[in-house]
């Protein structure tokens, strides 16, 4: 009789594992359809004309048409978008390239080679991401104004450079402390010097933690509006930007503001696709410890 107690509990048990799994599942599925459908809602809406996408309620049966991504081409006679497009992926992976090469050796002094109150250094870099953007605009308007930099590309990547290096180091530094040390003591022994460590050893080690960071990066210069709005003019003009031109006193273009968004979200979209195994392997081993 006891055994057969043991096995009922031990169904109950595993029912009731599997009525939670499945309301999990079904909470997962709800919650991706929550960030879904406003997608799905602008890829629909920049296929329809401005007349249909003013509706209210939305017409979702009205005709499809290209008239939005003509429109945000310039191919009606607007401004070309490939300017803006250009600068934002000059400013964006520039800026990455930049950033990976400083926080590399600053994440390894501080994971693999610990130096002296690493944590207060640690936090130190985070403390800066807490001042708002805004508070540093004027500073930095004036100085770029001074220096002859305003509506110039490089300004935004060093801007870019120093907004992103703190929660590079950041990151990076939960990924390199899982490089086995004994590793890079083998390496010493043989004579390679730090350089040469650095990127022959611990790079290809922390190569997902390295595409992650690279990732996140990318996408916070890439996103960026409110120094790319306030420094920039028509030479740097970035693709978000770009996008705020079509908001304008005569009204809200919903047709190519929805396509406009959709193009620019594209490269964001594919670098993500292209880098997903590399950007879960990199948060997960930097979960663990």
């Amino acid at each position: 009789m006891s055994s057969i107690a043991v096995r009922v509990r031990g169904g109950d048990r595993n029912d009731r594992q599997r009525r939670k799994g499945a309301g999990l599942g079904l909470v997962a599925w709800l919650a991706g359809l929550v960030f879904f459908l406003p997608v799905a809602w602008m890829v629909l809406t920049s296929f329809h004309s401005e007349q249909d996408a003013a509706t209210n309620p939305p017409s979702f049966g009205a005709a499809l048409t290209l008239d939005g991504y003509r429109e945000f081409f310039g191919t009606g006679g607007g401004a070309s978008p490939w300017p803006a497009l250009v600068n934002s992926a000059v400013a964006s992976v520039a800026s990455t390239l930049f950033v990976l090469l400083l926080a590399l050796p600053a994440a390894y002094a501080l994971s693999i080679r610990p130096v002296k109150k690493w944590t207060d250094v640690l936090f130190f870099f985070l403390s800066t991401k807490m001042l708002p953007v805004v508070a540093g605009l004027l500073p930095i308007y004036l100085f770029a104004k001074n220096a002859g930099m305003l509506d110039n590309i490089w300004l935004l990547v060093i801007l870019y450079t120093s907004m992103n290096l703190p929660i590079a180091v950041w990151m990076m530094q939960s990924f390199l402390a899982e490089v086995p040390v004994a590793i890079i003591e083998a390496a010493r022994v043989d004579g390679a010097r730090l350089p040469t460590i650095l990127v022959r050893v611990v790079a290809p080690i922390a190569l997902p933690g390295i595409a992650a960071t690279a990732l996140i990066c990318f996408i916070f210069s890439w996103n960026e509006l409110l120094f790319a709005r306030v420094l920039t003019g028509v030479v740097a003009e970035t693709a978000p930007v770009f996008l705020t031109g079509f908001i304008t006193s005569q009204g809200l273009f919903l047709a190519k503001v929805c396509a406009a968004s959709l193009v620019i979200s594209l490269p964001v979209l594919a670098a993500g696709f292209a880098a997903q195994d590399k950007l879960v392997q990199g948060l997960s081993l930097g979960a663990v410890k």
